[in-house]
């Protein structure tokens, strides 16, 4: 009850619905239903419940912010495998060789990639977000494998961006799968040799990010989706801003 802001006057009613339907639920169902009432107790001090404004902001941001971290998987994983093909010796013993703090990061990129498309399609978010944050953390162990910590950074604002955005608010959006669609493909191309123009240094990505902003801005609802894409690419404007 102490967590629910004092002009929450719905508090004590959910608490009442709460205990009714927790009554005779084993110990591990009592705890998640404890934890989903603790959560919720958050959001509302936070602003981040479905009926703020806060959680109507990152309803929108949430499906780019997926749609951004399964494509920056993908584009990585991929520039990593075309590595490994062209690399001296077959790609087996290349696979099998891995030194493993490169296939730990490989593995965060798997669930970034994966867990990203997963939760697209309105599925459990927690592949992509413990994919960010392992990508995040493992620049502590691994930090040559990156470009910058700010890409470290980056990743914990996207994970951010997902979990605040309300689980009753989840929906999917053909715009943000448009816009991973949209930033993975040429780089695939590139990476065949089919596509003429490079997608090395991050400005593929970036105009992928910026034909998606346009088709927001001239939506009847104008600014507040352009605000949302902005906030859920901090891992493509970082990369961007590290390579152009």
């Amino acid at each position: 009850m102490r967590l629910y802001p004092a002009r929450y006057h719905a508090a004590a009613e959910i608490l009442d619905v709460h205990r009714d339907m927790t009554a005779g639920l084993s110990w591990p169902a009592r705890v998640r239903a404890d934890a989903d009432l603790l959560a919720h107790a958050l959001r509302v001090r936070l602003g981040l419940d479905s009926a703020s404004t806060g959680g109507r902001f990152f309803e929108l941001a949430a499906p780019f912010a997926l749609a951004v971290t399964a494509a920056y998987g993908g584009i990585h994983l991929m520039s990593w495998y075309a590595g490994v093909v062209l690399s001296p010796g077959s790609t087996w013993s290349q696979l099998v060789t891995i030194d493993p703090r490169h296939g730990l990061n490989v593995l965060f990129l798997v669930l970034m990639c994966a867990g990203g498309i997963v939760a697209l399609f309105k599925h459990s978010r927690l592949g992509a977000v413990l994919g960010l944050l392992g990508f995040a953390a493992d620049w502590t162990v691994s930090p040559g494998l990156y470009d910058s910590p700010l890409q470290a950074v980056a990743a914990v604002l996207t994970a951010l961006v997902i979990v605040a955005c309300p689980p009753d608010r989840r929906r999917r959006s053909a715009a943000a799968g448009a816009l991973a669609a949209l930033a993975w493909f040429p780089s695939a191309l590139v990476l065949t040799r089919g596509f003429v123009i490079s997608t090395d240094y991050g400005a593929w990505p970036l105009l992928a990010l910026t034909l998606t902003g346009i088709v927001c801005y001239a939506r009847p609802s104008g600014l507040r989706p352009l605000a949302a894409l902005a906030a859920a690419s901090p891992l493509f404007l970082v990369q961007a801003a590290i390579s152009l």
